[in-house]
């Protein structure tokens, strides 16, 4: 494909010069929104190998310490044939390359939603933009997949890219539910809770698949894939490109995820924090583009049945509706994503 084509694919702030661009913003402070402060230089992060969890051989301590200690690990003989994985990738990179006008005007009708500059988006698939400003948004693109209406649509769009993808990816939802059920289980019977009680914190019927391309970073280091964050899922599973830009945060600084072929990423999610009683962490992460390469990403996310009531000691009883409106509220009024602190009860000293 043309590197004219190519940049016609992308949404049109991502289209700019270095120069172009950085003529635009206001840079002079050099300072990035992050969270509820600000960011001036971003540090340097190292490389750590992740905790691996083989799931032939399923270790339960092992995964205790993962989710314990690091809220990440790398999921190895997870059964997902390989040629499934790269065909979901060679047809996701095909699928990013359509005209940006092409995707942005996806049926409305059709369950596919195309996003662009912040991966927050209403149960119906609109996005929840942060910010309209091009160096504080994050520089991703991707579609989003509801994993209970991919059986649905024998013709799912009348583009045949999107029919063929969304057979791929109905073979590989099998995978990633019995994945996550299997994963589930096990921190459930870790934690020592009642599995049959906790059976609708993990609902397919609540799974999304999102596919993510991020573009080569075009404008300073400032730029970022996506700003930090966690996840309000259970769990989530990623398949990523060799690419990389993956970054987790552990013992106060941010730590490198290097891609390894034929395997997966699992982290843990708010949801899965609060179920443990802060015993197991919702890691806080983020991506950073590479200057020469885009990445293409793929991740299920699985949440609890929308109106399951989440209990814990820790936390005011609270059901993911209702989480998941009080997210979008304060993306709506402070720009970023304050989360389970919103439900956390005051310690009693």
């Amino acid at each position: 494909m043309s590197e004219s084509n190519i940049i016609g694919s992308y949404p049109p702030i991502f289209r700019s010069s270095s120069n172009d661009t950085t003529q635009k913003l206001d840079l002079k402070d050099r300072q990035v929104v992050v969270g509820a402060g600000t960011l001036d230089l971003p540090h340097p992060s190292l490389p750590l190998p992740l905790p691996v969890i083989d799931m032939q051989c399923l270790n339960f301590e092992k995964l205790d310490i993962a989710c314990r200690e690091w809220g990440i690990f790398r999921l190895e003989n997870h059964g997902v044939p390989s040629n499934l994985l790269r065909q979901l990738k060679e047809h996701a990179k095909t699928l990013f390359e359509l005209p940006f006008e092409t995707k942005q005007g996806l049926d409305k009708n059709c369950p596919i939603k195309y996003f662009w500059g912040t991966p927050a988006l209403t149960s119906s698939g609109v996005p929840v933009p942060r910010t309209t400003d091009a160096l504080n948004m994050d520089w991703v693109e991707g579609l989003n997949f509801p994993v209970n209406q991919l059986h649905q649509h024998q013709h799912f769009h009348h583009n045949p890219l999107i029919n063929d993808f969304r057979k791929l990816l109905e073979d590989y939802r099998g995978h990633l539910t019995r994945i996550a059920s299997t994963i589930f289980e096990a921190i459930i019977e870790n934690l020592k809770l009642d599995l049959q009680v906790l059976q609708s914190c993990l609902d397919e019927s609540t799974g999304i698949i999102r596919v993510y391309r991020y573009p080569r970073r075009t404008i300073t280091e400032h730029v970022r894939g996506l700003h930090e964050h966690t996840d309000s899922s259970i769990i989530s599973i990623l398949s990523e490109d060799q690419v990389g830009g993956l970054q987790f945060f552990k013992d106060d600084q941010w730590f490198k995820v290097t891609p390894i072929p034929s395997t997966l990423v699992v982290n843990l999610g708010d949801m899965m924090q609060v179920l443990s009683n802060d015993g197991y962490k919702s890691v806080k992460h983020k991506v950073e583009l590479n200057k020469n390469k885009e990445r293409v990403s793929i991740c299920y996310f699985v949440f609890p049945e929308n109106n399951t009531l989440i209990n814990s000691s820790n936390y005011k009883p609270f059901t993911y509706n209702e989480f998941r409106a009080q997210v979008q509220q304060d993306l709506k009024l402070h720009g970023w994503k304050i989360g389970l602190q919103n439900f956390k009860l005051q310690q009693l000293s």
